[in-house]
This record gives structure tokens, sequence and C-alpha cells, in this order.
């Protein structure tokens, strides 16, 4: 009996030392993150003639 005993408490503890363990840690620096990003737009803007007539100097709108 003591034997089984025994046998199963060195079973238990076996197992427990293989038990895995994970942690979390934080870094020690910030994180940089370098981005290398080429924007290249072009606006094109097509005005109706009435609207350049309606927005010219002569009339008187503005």
């Amino acid at each position: 009996m003591k034997r089984n005993a025994l046998l199963a408490l060195s079973v238990v503890f076996a197992l427990s030392a293989c038990t895995p363990k994970v942690e979390v840690a934080l870094a020690n620096e910030p994180i940089n993150i370098n981005l290398n990003v080429k924007i290249q737009h072009e606006i094109y803007i097509r005005v109706d003639k009435q609207l350049d007539e309606l927005f010219s100097d002569s009339s008187g709108l503005f």
C-alpha cells in the first residue's frame, strides 16, 4: 500500500514538473514600424461651360 502511494506521488510530481509554462512579457523598447509609402494622386476637375460662365468675373456672383 505504501509502495503504491509512493509510486503515485512520484508520478504526480514527475508530471507536474513537465507542464509547459507560457509567459507574456512586454518589450523593453518601443516597437518601431518604418513604412516607405509613396502616395501619388492626381485630381482632374472638369468644369462645365455653363458653370464656368456662372463663376466668371463678369457674372457679378462674387
